[in-house]
């Protein structure tokens, strides 16, 4: 009986050494701020099709001149899709020119921001974030 009872609590320790956390999913407010949101114009250089968010990424000059890498988390997959946004949209979009509004992470991470909306190439404007600033029904 005692054998396993420390069989039993050895298995146990054992488990939670190997446990670990799974990340929590985020609220908007949480990561990014709804009052610090502008219009960005670059080129499109690539994309991440993942759950829960998708994020892509734009090469975008700044009043410099200087190019800086740009990082924008999208709504979940399946809520771009239902809007009517494809993986084919952006890959469309590689090497060409958009403009994405989004606002600003909070934490002041450069270059990092939720994308509300998205011009394509061709002139598209694709819903990809939340209505945080309450223009969708401009679009």
């Amino acid at each position: 009986m005692r054998r396993m009872f420390y069989g039993g609590l050895v298995v146990a320790f054992g488990l939670l050494i190997l446990a670990k956390p799974a990340p929590a999913h985020h609220a908007f407010a949480a990561e990014f701020d709804a009052n610090k949101c502008t219009d960005l114009t670059g080129t499109f250089t690539s994309y991440e099709w993942q759950n829960p968010h998708g994020y892509f990424h734009m090469d975008v000059k700044d009043t410099s001149g200087s190019v800086n890498s740009w990082t924008f988390e999208t709504v979940s997959l399946s809520t771009l899709k239902r809007s009517g946004t494809q993986r084919r949209d952006f890959e469309n979009a590689i090497g060409k020119s958009v403009t994405v509004r989004a606002c600003l992470a909070k934490n002041g991470a450069k270059n990092r921001a939720a994308a509300e909306t998205i011009k394509m190439p061709d002139g598209q404007v694709h819903r990809i974030g939340q209505d945080v600033e309450g223009k969708f029904s401009a679009y």
